[in-house]
């Protein structure tokens, strides 16, 4: 018996292979592939950081004034040439703020005026200083002098002046606080008084100190052998005979 082969065609099987590709492509061309919503806002990704501009920080203020005093300067209005004298100046404890100045020398001449100090002797180490400017004549101590100011104490500072030259001199005397932390902060300072001083170098006819002592010692020692009273006596002495001779 021949076998008999039946050969079916592969077309219609193509065919549906084909329309099954276009069905698929139709329905994922309208597919959306981003994630579905839920309604709620997008939440973006953190950004880095912005390092803002670091501000440095402003001085610390100064606590409200608390501690008044009373600054008195005293000087002498007019000094021999080649002489010395003193000015001084002082910062006194002044709690009613009606203390009244006085001068050390009856020669001198003394002003005053209240200042207010902030109380910051807890936390800062407080020094008072000082410093006196005058062209034209010898200053001692020269430069800024200074002193730790204590609660309730007053500071003196001196400056000893010599001119050498008669002539009007003029100046300032400068008086300012220092603040210096306990805790190593940086320092502060205030300036409180800038004091005008006037000087005027004279003469003793004319000559200056050193001749002008010598003529006042001479004079002062012929002074003193002429008042004395043996000096009558030789006069009356020597007088007496003189008549007798004469006689």
């Amino acid at each position: 018996m021949e076998a008999i082969i039946i050969l079916k065609p592969a077309f219609p099987r193509m065919v549906l292979i084909l329309l099954s590709l276009c069905l698929l492509a139709a329905c994922g061309g309208g597919y959306n592939m981003e994630a579905p919503s839920t309604g709620e806002p997008a939440v973006e990704a953190p950004s880095a950081p912005t390092v803002a501009a670091v501000q440095p920080t402003p001085p610390t203020q100064l606590p409200a004034i608390l501690e008044t005093r009373r600054l008195t300067l005293e000087w002498p209005p007019f000094v021999r040439a080649g002489d010395a004298d003193v000015i001084r100046l002082t910062l006194e404890v002044d709690a009613g703020g009606h203390l009244t100045p006085t001068a050390e020398y009856e020669t001198h001449t003394i002003t005053g005026q209240a200042v207010e100090i902030p109380n910051l002797y807890d936390t800062h180490t407080v020094l008072a200083i000082a410093r006196l400017d005058m062209a034209g004549l010898e200053v001692a101590p020269p430069g800024q002098v200074s002193e730790a100011l204590r609660p309730g104490r007053s500071v003196t500072f001196y400056w000893s002046i010599r001119p050498a030259e008669v002539g009007q001199y003029r100046g300032t005397v400068w008086f300012l606080l220092r603040f210096i932390p306990l805790d190593g902060g940086p320092e502060s300072e205030r300036a409180l008084a800038a004091l005008p001083i006037e000087v005027e170098a004279i003469s003793f006819y004319g000559l200056k100190a050193g001749p002008a002592r010598w003529l006042g010692a001479i004079g002062a020692f012929f002074g003193g052998v002429l008042g004395m009273p043996f000096l009558e006596d030789i006069a009356r002495w020597l007088f007496d005979r003189l008549r007798r001779r004469a006689r």
